[in-house]
């Protein structure tokens, strides 16, 4: 089922997710409804609070930039990948920045400069253990989803002069002021 995407200014954004204690029904039909959701929304990651969810999980599927990750060299792990309790726990030094953009912030794409790899610990969707070094495109992935999971949006690494320019924008999104080609769950605010 394709669930609505809460959009910035709603509070469930600004939370810290829970550990998930144990796999059930529940959980597969949440990340089931999930890679649905990301795929109506024509996203390549979607986390849990995006979907007015609590659970410490995150989904990626990189399938739409295949073409353009392997003409660059990077391999794809097979897609679509469930991050459960997921712990980055490390970053390369090296950074790069590249545009980003979010579901939750339609319309809304900065420069945003993050590790070009990490190291990852998690569950998979079979509540395997895993840990997985990732770089380029993959670990930005990682890393926005898993700001999510933390109650940081994209724009929170930004400037504090690039979110004054914002400011307008963030606070018509908002006010509901906003619309895309998936549902929304407009705010409150």
């Amino acid at each position: 089922m394709v669930l609505p995407i809460h959009i910035y200014g709603d509070p469930i954004l600004r939370e810290r997710t829970q550990p998930v204690q144990a796999d059930s029904p529940e959980l597969q039909q949440l990340l089931d409804d999930m890679v649905e959701t990301m795929h109506a929304a024509s996203g390549i990651g979607l986390a849990a609070p995006q979907v007015g969810r609590r659970e410490r999980v995150f989904v990626v599927d990189l399938t739409p930039m295949q073409e353009e990750l392997e003409a660059s060299g990077e391999v794809l792990a097979p897609m679509p990948m469930f991050f459960i309790n997921p712990e980055i726990v490390e970053a390369t030094p090296t950074r790069c920045s590249m545009e980003e953009g979010c579901l939750s912030i339609p319309d809304v794409r900065e420069l945003v400069e993050r590790p070009e790899g990490v190291v990852i610990r998690y569950l998979d969707r079979q509540f395997r253990p895993q840990v997985l070094e990732a770089h380029g495109m993959l670990a930005r992935v990682i890393q926005h989803e898993y700001d999510h999971l933390e109650g940081i949006l994209f724009i929170d690494r930004l400037s504090a002069f690039r979110r004054q320019l914002l400011k307008r924008r963030l606070r018509d999104i908002a006010r509901g002021q906003v619309s895309a080609e998936y549902p929304l769950a407009l705010s409150r605010v």
